[in-house]
């Protein structure tokens, strides 16, 4: 198990989503998930659309957060996370979410948002 953690950072168009130390960070990237321990080399990532980062906090917490576009960036002690929309999945309504993406035009941003939030709240569960 990691003992050393380092900073993280998720900022979204709206808000600083999150900034506090962390042990591991996984993210959805376009070249597939990622995993982040203390002392991981440096890295530029793109985030998926409709994709997720789950974070183990210091104190062995987890969080689970909804993003949409945007990248990941991994520089010495620090990664930051800069989506486009960005929230925690314990704020999901799964129900309102799971009805939005059969309405939602494939591919339209309604669809990957909601498809970020059921993803993000089915990640927040395992």
């Amino acid at each position: 198990m990691a003992d050393k953690s380092f900073r993280v950072e998720i900022v979204s168009a709206d808000e600083r989503l999150y900034s506090d130390e962390a042990t591991m960070l996984v993210a959805q990237t376009t070249d597939g998930e990622v995993g982040i321990l203390a002392g991981h080399a440096p890295l530029l990532g793109q985030l998926t659309e409709g994709g997720y980062v789950a974070i183990t906090e210091a104190d062995g917490d987890r969080r689970v957060a909804a993003v949409t576009g945007g990248f990941l960036s991994v520089a010495a002690e620090v990664v930051t996370i800069l989506a486009e929309t960005a929230e925690w999945a314990h704020d999901v309504d799964v129900t309102a979410e799971e009805s939005a993406l059969e309405s939602a035009e494939a591919g339209s941003e309604r669809h990957q948002l909601a498809k970020s939030r059921l993803s993000a709240a089915a990640a927040l569960n395992r």
